[in-house]
């Protein structure tokens, strides 16, 4: 038993993606690949930005951050996922439960920040290009990316610290394949009044800021590029936001369809649209801000072909 929260549960069980066994084997291979395309990408955009001066810039240095925070954030849960799929029962302790829930917090809620910044970036970039080296200072990228990992710090310890005073008796069974709030407080056998009121007010501070910042920031890039008279100019504005936009959409819109699903009281369907959220996204953002950005595509052609070189010598 453990006295920190009085709870009657020392290990909890994870349900898993699907109850079915035939499919175990085949999810394993399948979110075995997005894990290793999603390390790859996002440890491959670390790389190529840290040791490529030209690239060190305020664009790339969120996209840095972003990178690092997708590629923590699928290795909080990814690897004991691949376990599950693989092992007859899924078993994770009460202290690890709890440990993957507050990390798993801290790296979602300090993407949603660092998505903000970056739309901030785009915005400065496009609608204040003189002021842009003034206004996006290394000391300004410095305080941005802090702000965005104390909120995430801070919503995580406000969602955590809430979890440890309930109490969990005789059903320890999660309908989810990871520790996550909704399919916890589910679990409990004490009130979760309080955890509810924590989850309205920090999960509202941290979709409603962020989704307003940059719907504003997106609403003055629009009207900007609208007033640019050359068509070459408002083709090379929109490229630029583009890859911001489609990460943008697909973290934010996938999020929200989770938590609807989850508050409509279909489980089995929110647990496949989590997995959008969860697995697809840091799997996705490497490739689309590569695949879309000139000057990443450029820097990863030399890189190559330096390794291709010292192959062949």
């Amino acid at each position: 038993m453990l006295a920190r929260n009085d709870s009657l549960v020392t290990e909890f069980i994870l349900a898993g993606l699907t109850d079915h066994p035939e499919l175990q084997q085949p999810l394993f291979y399948l979110f075995l690949m997005i894990y290793i395309v999603t390390t790859v990408g996002n440890l491959g955009l670390i790389m190529l930005i840290g040791l490529n001066s030209h690239l060190h810039t305020p664009m790339y240095y969120f996209l840095f951050n972003l990178s690092f925070i997708d590629l923590c954030y699928a290795s909080v849960f990814t690897p004991k996922m691949l376990i599950n799929f693989v092992s007859r029962k899924n078993i994770i302790s009460y202290v690890g439960c709890m440990t993957q829930l507050f990390f798993f917090l801290f790296f979602v809620i300090s993407e949603c920040y660092m998505l903000t910044s970056m739309a901030y970036d785009r915005y400065v970039a496009i609608c204040n290009p003189l002021l842009y080296k003034v206004t996006m200072s290394h000391q300004a990228c410095s305080m941005l990316t802090f702000a965005a990992y104390m909120m995430g710090f801070a919503g995580a310890t406000a969602h955590t610290g809430c979890m440890l005073r309930l109490t969990f008796c005789n059903v320890n069974i999660i309908n989810h394949y990871l520790c996550d709030i909704l399919p916890l407080l589910q679990l409990s056998c004490s009130s979760t009044y309080v955890n509810e009121v924590v989850v309205l007010i920090v999960v509202g501070i941290n979709i409603t800021v962020p989704c307003f910042t940059i719907l504003i920031s997106y609403i003055c890039i629009l009207t900007s590029i609208l007033q640019i008279k050359s068509t070459q100019g408002r083709s090379k504005a929109f490229s630029t936001c583009s890859s911001h936009v489609i990460a943008i959409s697909l973290f934010f819109g996938s999020a929200a369809f989770m938590y609807l699903n989850y508050t409509s009281g279909s489980m089995d369907l929110g647990k496949i649209s989590s997995v959008v959220y969860t697995n697809v996204i840091p799997m996705l953002n490497p490739l689309i801000y590569s695949l879309r950005n000139k000057d990443i595509k450029v820097t990863l052609r030399k890189a190559l072909f330096k390794m291709q070189e010292r192959n062949m010598f």
